[in-house]
C-alpha cells in the first residue's frame, strides 16, 4: 500500500506458503519463553526495545531505511531525556526476509534478551508470525507496515499498525472522489488486473465492488503470477476491451513493466490507478521519463510534503542525519515509535496490557496525521490519494493533507503530460 510495499512484499509466490508455516510453528517457538511478559525492565538503565528486521535478503534496500527511522526516533527520544526518565536502546535482530527466523528472534528478544518493548518489522507475511509472538507473550506489538487484512481478524488485543489504513480502505479516497464526480465525467467501464499477492489481490477485489456499486462495468479481470514479467498478451486483451479505467493491483516493477506493455499498443486509458508502483520517484523514468507518469493516481501512507504536525522536521532531521530525504519506510517507522512513546508517556509505565488498553482509547497525532484503532489494531483511517502532475507526486485527497487543489480528470497521453 506504498512504496515500501512493493519491496516488501516481493515478487515470490512461494513466501506467502511459508507464512502459513511460520504462524504455526509460533506456538512452539514462544513455549521457549514464559507466557504473560509484562516487559518489567530494571528500574534504572536503558529501556530495550527489540526488532528483528529483514537487513539482509531480498527487501535488504528498504529496511536498512526502516530501520534508519527508528534510530532516529530513538535518538530524538534521548535527547529529550529518554522514556520515563530513562535512556532508550536498540536491540535489532535480523531475519534476512525468513518468517520462521522472524518467529525465532521475536521469541530470543523476550525471553531471552528480555527486551522492554516491542517494534514490529517490515511486510504482512514477517509481520503475521511475529505479532503472533507477542500475543502469546502478552505484549504489545506496533508494527510499521504488513497491513493485509488478515492480520487484523486472529483476536489480538495487542496489535497496532501505524499507517492511516490497511489494503481494505486502500480504495476509500480513490472512489470517493469518483463517486464525487458529475455522472458525465466518470468512467462508464473497467478493467482490473493485479498480481496474485496478499496485499495487492484483496484491494484490487475491493476496487471492483465499490466500483460496481457506482455502476462502473467490469469489461477484463485478471490474476497473474507473481513471476509474471512480459505483459503484452495482458495489455492485448485489455485494449481489446477498451475499457476507460484500469485498476492495476502492482507490487514492484510490474506497474512499469504494464504501462510498457500498454503503449506497445499506444492504448491510454481515461483513468489508470495502480497500487504501489507509482509511489517510487523513479518511476516516471521507468515507463518513459520526463512527464510519462501524468496523471497517474495511486495511494501513499506518507508524503513528505504533508502538512501533518512535525513531518516537515522529521524529514529535515532524517535528510540532515542520513545525508538523503527519507522513504515511506523510514517514515513508517519513525511513525511507529511515535505510537510507542505516546502510549509509554501516558501511562506512566512499561505494563503492556495497560498500554493497549491505552491506544484503543486515545487517538496518536503522528507524521502520518492522527491515527485511531478498532479492537483489532486495523486503523480507523484511509490512505492519501496521490496523482503524477507535470512530473511531481501531488496528494490530492484527503483536503487535509493535499498538496494541490488540481486534479487531472483525463491522463494525458503517454509522455504528453
Amino acid at each position: 500500500m506504498n512504496r515500501q510495499s512493493r519491496h516488501r512484499l516481493p515478487a515470490l509466490a512461494a513466501l506467502a506458503a511459508l507464512a502459513v508455516l511460520a504462524v504455526a510453528t509460533v506456538t512452539a517457538l514462544a513455549a521457549c519463553g514464559s507466557a504473560g511478559s509484562t516487559g518489567a525492565a530494571p528500574a534504572s538503565g536503558p529501556i530495550t526495545i527489540g526488532m528483528s528486521l529483514p537487513m539482509t535478503g531480498p527487501v535488504a534496500d528498504v529496511s536498512k531505511s526502516g530501520y534508519q527511522g527508528y534510530e532516529l526516533w530513538a535518538s530524538q527520544v534521548n535527547a529529550a531525556g529518554g522514556l520515563l526518565g530513562r535512556q532508550v536502546k536498540l536491540d535489532m535482530l535480523d531475519d534476512g526476509f525468513d518468517p520462521n527466523q522472524t518467529a525465532a528472534d521475536y521469541t530470543r528478544l523476550i525471553s531471552q534478551d528480555h527486551v522492554s518493548l516491542l517494534l514490529g518489522t517490515f511486510s504482512s507475511l514477517l509481520n503475521a508470525p511475529a505479532s503472533a509472538v507477542a500475543a502469546r507473550q502478552g505484549m504489545l506489538y506496533v508494527e510499521p507496515s504488513g497491513g493485509a487484512a488478515t492480520l487484523f481478524t486472529r483476536g489480538f488485543s495487542d496489535l497496532f499498525f501505524a499507517q492511516p489504513g490497511t489494503t481494505t480502505s486502500l480504495p476509500d479516497q480513490f472512489v470517493a472522489w469518483l463517486a464525487g464526480l458529475p455522472g458525465s465525467q466518470r468512467p462508464a467501464t473497467a478493467a482490473y488486473v493485479t498480481q496474485d499477492d496478499p496485499s495487492a489481490s484483496p484491494a484490487v477485489a475491493v476496487f471492483r465492488t465499490k466500483l460496481q456499486a457506482l455502476g462502473v462495468k467490469t469489461v477484463y479481470y485478471q490474476v497473474y503470477d507473481p513471476s509474471t514479467t512480459n505483459f503484452d498478451s495482458i495489455a492485448a486483451a485489455i485494449a481489446h476491451t477498451q475499457p476507460q479505467m484500469i485498476i492495476q493491483g502492482a507490487v514492484a516493477d510490474d506497474g512499469a513493466q504494464f504501462v510498457r506493455s500498454l503503449q506497445k499498443l499506444n492504448y491510454n486509458p481515461k483513468i489508470l490507478f495502480q497500487t504501489n508502483a507509482p509511489t517510487d520517484e523513479a518511476y516516471p523514468s521507468a515507463i518513459g521519463g520526463a512527464n510519462s507518469a501524468d496523471g497517474v493516481f495511486t495511494a501513499q501512507s506518507w508524503s513528505s510534503t504533508a502538512t501533518y504536525p512535525g513531518n516537515t522536521d522529521f524529514v529535515a532531521a532524517y535528510t540532515k542525519k542520513f545525508g538523503a530525504p527519507p522513504t515511506e519506510d523510514a517514515a513508517n517507522s519513525y511513525t511507529a515509535g511515535q505510537v510507542l512513546q505516546a502510549a509509554v508517556k501516558a501511562v506512566g509505565s512499561l505494563d503492556q496490557t495497560a498500554l493497549a488498553n491505552w491506544l484503543h482509547g486515545h487517538p496518536v497525532s503522528t507524521i502520518v496525521g492522527p491515527l485511531k484503532w478498532d479492537k483489532a489494531g486495523d486503523p480507523e483511517g484511509t490512505l492519501l490519494l496521490s496523482q503524477w502532475q507535470h512530473g511531481t507526486l501531488q496528494v490530492v485527497a484527503p483536503s487535509s493533507a493535499a498538496t494541490t487543489k488540481t486534479v487531472l480528470l483525463s491522463k494525458p497521453a503517454w509522455g504528453n503530460g
